[in-house]
């Protein structure tokens, strides 16, 4: 994993960065990596990554920052690296709102229950033009989170 974190790093081929960003965010999926992430910055490398102009990478991403914060350690990382204001620039992803979902506790809902994000939230719920499991997962979000 170390090896992947450098050369996402230092790589300059954007085909590189995906597929390394892909690998990368699977290793999140596994809670028993989730020290290795934190010990490697690899969320942090996550959250830099959003800002690329690259539309895969900013799903690998944002998906491995998904997969990720499920573990309070790794959310309270993302939290303190301004994480939240970076994946709601995310929305159109549906591992943002589900990231969000996971993310949003009592010290941090007034971030992400911002008017603007619950109403592109609302938005997809009720869309016919989403896949429906990105409507009932933008739904579940507001069940759980918008009273």
């Amino acid at each position: 994993m170390e090896l992947s974190v450098q050369y996402l790093r230092n790589a300059s081929s954007e085909e590189t960065k995906e597929r390394i960003a892909a690998n990368l965010s699977n290793f999140a999926y596994e809670p028993y990596k989730y020290i290795f992430l934190r010990h490697l910055n690899v969320l942090e490398l996550f959250l830099d990554c959003i800002m690329k102009p690259s539309e895969k990478l900013i799903q690998f991403d944002v998906g491995g920052i998904c997969n990720s914060c499920g573990d309070p350690a790794n959310a309270a990382v993302i939290t303190q690296c301004n994480g939240i204001l970076l994946i709601i620039k995310c929305l159109s992803s549906h591992y943002a709102i589900a990231a969000l979902c996971y993310l949003c506790d009592e010290s941090n809902q007034d971030d992400v229950l911002k008017p603007k994000v619950v109403n592109i939230v609302k938005r997809y719920a009720a869309s016919s033009s989403v896949r429906v499991s990105f409507s009932n997962l933008a739904q579940a979000f507001l069940d759980k989170h918008v009273p």
